[in-house]
């Protein structure tokens, strides 16, 4: 990986996170990263089993929104199981 991959890893981190937060609560600009970079797993593996397949016309764009979903259902089950 190179810097630019990584910054714009960071990037959409840290804006899924902020996304997150507003949805279900949360600050911090670590804590966005960290939930954001987390979500972007979790988003992935849950769109990838259940099968689907978001085209909003920008790859980045489909990033975060899968990278916030993920992030909104991790700080769910960490309020579940806290």
């Amino acid at each position: 990986m190179d810097a630019k991959s990584i910054l714009i890893w960071v990037a959409i981190g840290i804006i899924a996170g902020w996304l997150a937060s507003v949805v279900v609560g949360g600050g911090g600009i670590i804590r966005y990263l960290l939930t954001g970079v987390l979500g972007a797993f979790v988003g992935g593996f849950i769109f990838k089993f259940a099968g689907i397949n978001i085209n909003l016309g920008n790859a980045y764009v489909n990033e975060i929104v899968v990278a916030a979903v993920g992030a909104i259902v991790v700080v769910l089950v960490a309020r579940l199981l806290a």
